[in-house]
């Protein structure tokens, strides 16, 4: 517990998993919290535990994010309440089933969630903070987005717009005092492999992170201020040197003429 006020955090996908370990420790942090998902009795039976454990305010809504008409009741909250300081965009879903054995529709309804949802989310929240003065996202994408070979493409896709979204927010607010963070997970111990068609079970123990790790490197690298945080990478000159190459691309991928190896005259 912690006398420090910091403000009200929302986090998305909060009732379990990874958004309720981010729950407990920003309320221990001195945050008080609105808790989105669509659980309501288990978003209520959170946010009783933490008020007990921490005293901080904490408000529940039950919302799916899926659903245009709750999309923007928590847009609206995000706008109008001035006390946020904290969006954690961590709802989300995954699939393990390629294309050819893959639904659309659901494929459809990932793309709703982890992009659509995501970006209104963040967009609504990004003009309070600048009118504030300052404020931090926090957006979960996965070690998909640089590796989407591993997953459902589709999967991949959603996360590597989640870096892209994150690496252009740092880019565009860097004068707007906007922390912005892009957390990478690999694979962690939730229900997220349930849903996704694939048992953490199924998976080697050596590369299943637990929630609570995760999300204490994750908060360690935020308080870094780390753009990008792979809590799973040990050697992170790996991740300097793939930055350095997409840098050094850049300058590169524009040009009046083809290169030479296409034979255009």
């Amino acid at each position: 517990m912690t006398t420090e006020h910091k403000g009200t955090a929302l986090v998305t996908g909060a009732s379990s998993g990874i958004g309720a370990i981010y729950a407990q420790r920003l309320a221990k942090r001195g945050y008080d919290l609105i808790l989105v998902a669509r659980n309501a009795e288990r978003l209520g039976a959170l946010a009783t535990r933490l008020t007990q454990e921490t005293g901080r305010t904490i408000e529940s809504i039950a919302a799916d994010l899926n659903d245009k008409s709750d999309l923007h009741r928590i847009e609206s909250v995000l706008k109008t309440d001035a006390s946020i300081t904290l969006l954690v965009n961590n709802a989300g879903v995954g699939g393990t089933a390629p294309l050819l054995q893959a639904d659309v529709d659901k494929m459809e309804a990932m793309i709703d969630l982890n992009i659509t949802a995501l970006t209104r989310l963040t967009y609504a929240v990004v003009p309070g903070f600048v009118a504030r003065g300052g404020g931090s996202i926090i957006n979960i994408a996965s070690i998909v987005a640089i590796a989407p070979e591993v997953l459902n493409g589709v999967y991949g896709g959603s996360k590597a717009f989640v870096l892209a979204f994150s690496q252009s927010l740092k880019h565009e607010l860097a004068d707007k005092n906007i922390t912005v963070q892009a957390v990478l997970p690999g694979a962690i111990a939730t229900e997220f492999w349930e849903i996704a068609g694939m048992p953490v079970e199924h998976l080697p123990t050596e590369i299943v992170m637990s929630t609570e790790d995760l999300v204490d490197a994750a908060l360690a690298g935020l308080d870094q201020r780390e753009l990008v945080t792979l809590p799973s990478l040990q050697d992170i000159s790996q991740w300097y040197a793939y930055e350095a190459a997409r840098q050094a691309l850049m300058p590169n991928l524009s040009r009046s003429k083809p290169a030479p190896r296409y034979n255009i005259a």
